[in-house]
């Protein structure tokens, strides 16, 4: 008797805490430990570390000098988000989880990893953005919405009341 592959879920995260929110609630509702390990899907946990230049956003004199403390930095904050992600699924008790570090616009990167692992649903954090700062800085959760090949869930952080 042939055994059924799992769909595969993707959780885009970055080092918001929106993000973290999303896996948090992800693994709360699609990877509960009454379920063990026979949970719908097959996680697929994705940072994309933004290259170094991209960072930097500028060339001419001293940018050269600058790059390798960028990249420092970026391979830094990719550790401790993965380290992160990891945590979060330890303390989920979540174990069977496949992370992965790609380098470039988080856009590209989340589209190219539903490809990649021909995931059914690909979800993202959303950082609550009003339509102008969406607008001069681009949102991966509506780029991904219009551009991925699955289905694309967006996870907001409910409002604080006072």
């Amino acid at each position: 008797m042939a055994t059924l592959e799992k769909p595969v879920m993707v959780v885009g995260i970055d080092d918001s805490e929106h993000s973290t929110y999303a896996l948090e609630w992800t693994l709360d509702h699609f990877f509960t430990p009454s379920l063990g390990s026979n949970s719908l899907f097959k996680l697929v946990v994705v940072y994309a570390k933004p290259s170094a230049s991209s960072a930097v956003g500028f060339a001419g004199p001293g940018a050269a000098e600058v790059l390798p403390f960028v990249e420092s930095d970026l391979k830094k904050i990719a550790a401790r988000v993965i380290e992160k992600a990891k945590g979060t699924c330890t303390s989920k008790s979540v174990s069977d989880v496949v992370f992965e570090l790609v380098e470039g616009d988080a856009r590209n990167v989340l589209c190219e990893a539903v490809d990649k692992h021909n995931a059914s649903i690909l979800v993202v954090g959303s950082h609550g953005y009003g339509a102008i700062k969406r607008a001069v800085l681009g949102s991966v959760s509506d780029y991904c919405a219009h551009h991925a090949h699955c289905t694309v869930m967006i996870v907001k952080r409910p409002k604080i009341k006072q």
